[in-house]
């Protein structure tokens, strides 16, 4: 009797260390890394690249949607999570002002929790507010550079999609209140008709129209910059992991991000789309 109380002993410690086990495996499986990704098209996109990335390295990797993946990060339920310098700068330190790129990512370095860590960021792939306007209005304002917005404060008429962040100023053009639009098809159109003057997309949007003018935000910068770059856990990727990851700085750029969007938009599946980017520029030669 005393033998048999010993082995179901025996068997419930070896059932709950298992059963231990497993829960932990869930989050990481046998080295696999967790790329994070708010749920949509674009973040997971973005999680793809660095994905597929790992996996270019050998390592095991999967990308994991969470209505906030910084939290997740945090919690280590994800180990690497990419995003933007400015809008991870704003989460962790609201009201900040630097604006260059290099100025963004070394405050935002400097807001990180313990624990977590930044790679290298994209200086050539972005997604920062900009301002659209037609063809004649820039023709008008005699520039195609964000500069010109200050010198045509007065009696801006400013439009963007409805809910969407945008900044409340232009250098020291205080915006008016934006009139909200439900999509970029109503914004554009609103443009065309010359019912707003401007209207808030993005530098990597592929949804707007040849016919309308982006303006370029020239040094010195008038917006926040919004770089690639990937946060990750601290002492739990690899060397060869981390390189991975870094990797994608130095060969991710905006146009490419604009046309990986596209195919998304279009109905491709994000992995695939990163995944044939990558095999066009193939990393770790």
């Amino acid at each position: 009797m005393r033998r048999s109380r010993a082995t179901c002993l025996t068997l419930a410690v070896a059932l709950a260390m298992t059963g231990c086990a497993h829960t932990t495996g869930s989050q990481h499986r046998a080295g696999e890394v967790v790329v994070g990704s708010r749920p949509g098209a674009e973040s997971v996109l973005l999680a793809d690249i660095y994905t597929g990335a790992l996996r270019s390295y050998g390592s095991p990797a999967r990308t994991e949607q969470a209505a906030d993946p910084l939290t997740k990060l945090d919690s280590g339920a994800f180990v690497v999570v990419p995003g933007f310098t400015g809008r991870v700068l704003q989460r962790f330190q609201p009201g900040t002002t630097v604006r260059s790129d290099a100025q963004v990512y070394k405050a935002m370095v400097g807001a990180l929790p313990e624990g977590i860590a930044a790679g290298d960021y994209t200086t050539a792939a972005e997604d920062k507010p900009a301002l659209a306007v037609t063809e004649s209005t820039a023709k008008r304002w005699g520039s195609n550079d964000l500069s010109a917005v200050p010198r045509h404060c007065d009696g801006l008429l400013i439009g963007s999609i409805a809910g969407a962040a945008k900044p409340s100023a232009v250098g020291s053009c205080r915006l008016p209140a934006a009139r909200e639009f439900p999509d970029d098809a109503a914004l554009f159109a609103a443009l065309r008709a010359q019912t707003v003057t401007a209207g808030w997309t993005t530098t990597s949007n592929p949804g707007v129209p040849a016919d309308l003018v982006v303006l370029t935000d020239s040094k010195p910068a008038l917006l926040q910059a919004e770089n690639v770059v990937p946060l990750y856990r601290r002492n739990e990727l690899t060397d060869r992991q981390l390189l991975a990851v870094n990797e994608v700085a130095g060969v991710l750029d905006t146009a490419a991000l604009v046309e990986m969007r596209r195919q998304v938009i279009a109905g491709a599946d994000p992995q695939a789309v990163a995944d044939g980017w990558l095999g066009e520029h193939p990393l770790g030669r």
